[in-house]
């Protein structure tokens, strides 16, 4: 199995930065595509931000020219680096991954703890 753990999040005034980290671990793994999500009180969890393999990234529109997804594929970890937050970014930020255990052959999608983020002054 694999194991997300997020970390990075908290109180920060308009228009700062935060920067979130999600470690991966667990044994006879290969992660895929991982992504950050969110979670407002009282809405559905949305994508913040996608990146595959490869490197290919996308964003949601609300996040696009604030938000930088990144991740380290050696040390199965992926990043969110949050510029010019604004109020409604206030959230419970979760990780997710895609990834296939190889002594199964098959690819499970996996959810971290979540962490929040709250946009206040």
């Amino acid at each position: 199995q694999v194991q997300l753990v997020e970390s990075g999040g908290g109180l920060v005034q308009p228009g700062g930065s935060l920067r979130l980290s999600c470690a991966a671990s667990g044994s006879d793994f290969s992660i895929k595509f991982m992504a950050w999500y969110r979670q407002a009180p009282g809405k559905q969890r949305e994508m913040v931000a996608g990146i595959s393999s490869g490197g290919s990234t996308n964003y949601a529109d609300s996040v696009k020219g604030r938000f930088t997804i990144s991740r380290d594929n050696a040390k199965n970890t992926v990043f969110l680096q949050m510029n010019s937050l604004k109020p409604e970014d206030t959230a419970v930020y979760y990780c997710y991954a895609d990834a296939v255990i190889a002594t199964m052959g098959l690819q499970f999608g996996y959810w971290g703890q979540g962490t929040q983020v709250t946009v206040s002054s």
